[in-house]
């Protein structure tokens, strides 16, 4: 009796404990839209060096982004490079949502299999999202995961509106209920201000992932936390040394030349790097709460953080002024470790 209450005193102070440099380990599923911008391979590769240092155990992989069908294939490579290979992936296996722009080249990565050892090719090599997703969850304890979004909102929407199937006789909105005790999303990014204007996040509101969104974010029943940061937090420059197989390495290089003709000197931003962070870390040193309130979405006009009294269980986290470089020191040196074979 005395351990069960214990038990029960850890799970309800699990963000104070992390505070207090106990560890606590966190069960993760992380969905992604890896190929868009190379800060997903960054925030992938963050996740692993978490994992090796005992704070994050990464349960499933979701590449929810199907027009450019070659996504989940660098999210298994970047687990292979880590040492992770068995770490599932599940893809999404039709074109609703997606960046209609391969500007990672993840067509030539995910085809160089005798370099970087994935067994994904395209989306439709790995298992369908919504089936993975119910899987992992009715596997884990109650109460036990936390859902990250750095991508598209498609592949959680597909969750939440699951019907009962051989895997398990709970319904979507049942097995979150049931499994996972958080959703930490990068997608409300500048949504906190101080005018009446609405805002359109790339993640929320762009490629046709807008009403999948606003389903989410009026409906999804487990407390939400949006993260807006990471905008002058520039990681990408520690990764120059590390060796030529690092898939991570070769994402951001590849992305920065395509798109902006720049080089890892130059970086990238960190957006979907400081959401993991948040999901792991909790507020630490670079983040705070906004005061309390709830998101007011509109699939057509935008988003705003209102404050006041509401129905939702949603919080807005906000990167605290002045440390985007402290911040992306951290980072830096987190995403250049190498694996531990």
């Amino acid at each position: 009796m005395k351990l069960f209450i214990f038990l029960l005193l850890i799970s309800a102070f699990r963000p104070q404990l992390r505070g207090q440099n106990i560890l606590v380990s966190e069960k993760i599923i992380f969905d992604t839209d890896m190929g868009s911008d190379c800060d997903d391979a960054g925030a992938l590769a963050l996740l692993h060096a978490y994992a090796t240092l005992g704070k994050a155990e990464i349960i499933g992989c979701i590449y929810s982004s199907g027009v450019v069908p070659y996504g989940a294939a660098v999210v298994e490579a970047i687990n292979v490079y880590y040492g992770r290979p068995d770490i599932p992936v599940g893809a999404c296996h039709g074109s609703e949502v997606g960046d209609p722009v391969d500007k990672m080249n993840a067509e030539k990565l995910a085809k160089d299999i005798s370099a970087f050892g994935n067994r994904i090719i395209h989306n439709l090599d790995a298992e369908e999202q919504t089936r993975l997703n119910r899987r992992l969850l009715s596997s884990q304890p109650d109460s036990s995961v936390t859902y990250i979004t750095v991508g598209h909102t498609k592949g959680l929407y597909d969750l939440l509106i699951s019907t009962p199937d051989d895997i398990s006789p709970l319904n979507g909105k049942e097995l979150i209920e049931k499994k996972i005790r958080r959703w930490v999303a990068l997608g409300a990014l500048g949504a906190y201000h101080d005018g009446e204007w609405m805002v359109k996040d790339w993640n929320f509101f762009f490629n046709g992932t807008a009403p999948y969104s606003q389903y989410l974010v009026e409906y999804f029943p487990m407390p939400v936390f949006f993260v807006d940061g990471g905008n002058k937090v520039m990681t990408g420059k520690s990764l120059r040394e590390s060796p030529s197989g690092n898939i991570v390495r070769t994402a951001y290089r590849d992305w920065l030349w395509n798109v902006e003709k720049k080089i890892l000197d130059d970086q990238r931003p960190s957006w979907d790097l400081v959401t993991v962070y948040f999901a792991v870390e909790g507020l630490g040193e670079y983040f705070e709460t906004a005061e309390p309130g709830w998101l007011e979405m509109d699939a057509e006009k935008g988003c705003k953080w209102r404050i006041g009294e509401t129905r939702y269980k949603h919080n807005f986290i906000r990167q605290k002024p002045g440390t985007d470089s402290l911040f992306a020191g951290y980072l830096n040196d987190l995403i250049s470790r190498l694996p531990e074979r």
